[in-house]
């Protein structure tokens, strides 16, 4: 009954193991499987300098999977922030500020730069009821369509 206990898992059961694990996440979102793969990985590793029973293999992946699961969520990932504003709402661009490249005297639209992208774009077309001259400041408050809707700072 208990014959599984005593099967033989060698140093490459492991490696193979956690390569499939990490490739997997490719498919699945989250960023959690990746984390099980690696612990897979650094058991193989060890297993190869350290020999042990199945018991203590799956033991210790089992902790360090979670260990680093934990340790991803609770101190690496809070630490990357997107530089971006790519993939957010129209309200989240609210209040950016950008630099007027092409004035829009004589009509209502002309264009603008922001320091970091936005959505992807540093330039933008705009659209402003106030004349604003080139290198003025202005600030976004709604979107029309693909262009902006701003105001002079």
């Amino acid at each position: 009954m208990l014959d599984w206990l005593n099967t033989h898992i060698a140093y490459w059961h492991w490696l193979v193991l956690g390569l499939l694990l990490i490739t997997a996440e490719i498919f699945v979102s989250g960023f959690v499987l990746f984390w099980f793969g690696l612990a897979a990985l650094i058991m193989g590793a060890l297993l190869i300098v350290v020999p042990m029973p199945i018991t203590l293999q799956l033991l210790l992946w089992a902790g360090a999977s979670i260990a680093l699961l934990i340790g991803w969520l609770k101190y690496i990932r809070p630490q990357w922030k997107d530089r971006t504003t790519s993939g957010m709402a129209a309200e989240a661009l609210a209040g950016q500020v950008g630099l007027v490249l092409e004035s829009n005297v004589g009509r209502n639209r002309g264009k603008l730069k922001f320091p970091a992208p936005i959505l992807g774009e540093e330039e933008w077309l705009f659209i402003c009821t106030d004349e604003v001259a080139i290198g003025d400041r202005v600030r976004v408050t709604d979107i029309s369509g693909n262009s902006l809707i701003v105001t002079r700072v």
